[in-house]
């Protein structure tokens, strides 16, 4: 006996991007915690969303360059597919109503002109070093900065591997709490939990400092600023 074809779905009629933040406790959400919190909302809010064709359909959802567990973020993006035409601002009510708390549907905006991956070049991160002493944080980056090359120790799955990081750091500012950054999305895409780990490297009694990281906006650089993903 043959086996039937997949049944073939068809296209989303209308596509939207969502801007959402990890508020308060929310920050130490894993990406697959907020993807089953954000499906749920998705049909508590009853959104007619448009499925994928195959054995599995599954919700047409693209989520690009997440923030990694325990970071705070104002700024995360993805894209859903909708089988039904909605109002935008309906959509990111309805949702709201439904996610969990501290986690924000802030924007939602019909998709237009290229693709999110392509508009998302750049991060801007702040970083809280609460028991850091500021002046040696100034001098660590202002060491960092002057260096073409800058090789930190990343853990992987496989083991430690050396990353340069220099070369993607377009901003770093020293705060009165910390630092702020502003890099490159990319290969290797730096953090900055990396920036932290080359500050420790050439100031080594930086070592027992905590670090919070935030997100605060995501896009692309054009020499100067983050220019918003959402705009038209």
């Amino acid at each position: 006996m043959s086996r039937q074809p997949p049944v073939q779905q068809p296209p989303p009629v209308q596509r939207l991007r969502i801007r959402y933040a990890k508020r308060g406790r929310a920050r130490f959400a894993s990406h697959r915690d907020f993807g089953r919190a954000f499906e749920r909302a998705l049909r508590r809010a009853e959104i007619p969303m448009a499925f994928s064709s195959g054995f599995t359909p599954h919700p047409r959802i693209s989520y690009i360059n997440a923030a990694p567990t325990g970071a705070a973020s104002e700024a995360e993006y993805l894209e859903i597919g909708l089988a039904e035409v909605r109002e935008p601002n309906q959509v990111r009510d309805a949702l709201n109503e439904a996610m969990p708390t501290g986690l924000v549907i802030v924007d939602v905006v019909p998709a237009s002109g290229p693709g999110l991956p392509e508009r998302l070049t750049a991060s801007r991160w702040r970083a809280d070093l609460p028991a850091a002493d500021i002046e040696m944080v100034a001098a660590a980056i202002a060491e960092l900065l002057a260096r073409e090359e800058m090789m930190v120790a990343r853990p992987t799955k496989n083991g430690e591997r050396q990353v340069e990081i220099r070369t993607a750091i377009h901003q770093l500012i020293a705060t009165a709490t910390g630092f702020e950054l502003v890099s490159a999305i990319g290969e290797p895409t730096v953090r900055p939990d990396d920036v932290v780990n080359a500050l420790r490297l050439l100031q080594p009694s930086l070592s027992d400092s905590s670090a919070l990281f935030s997100r605060i906006e995501q896009g692309t650089w054009d020499g100067t600023r983050i220019v918003d993903p959402l705009a038209a």
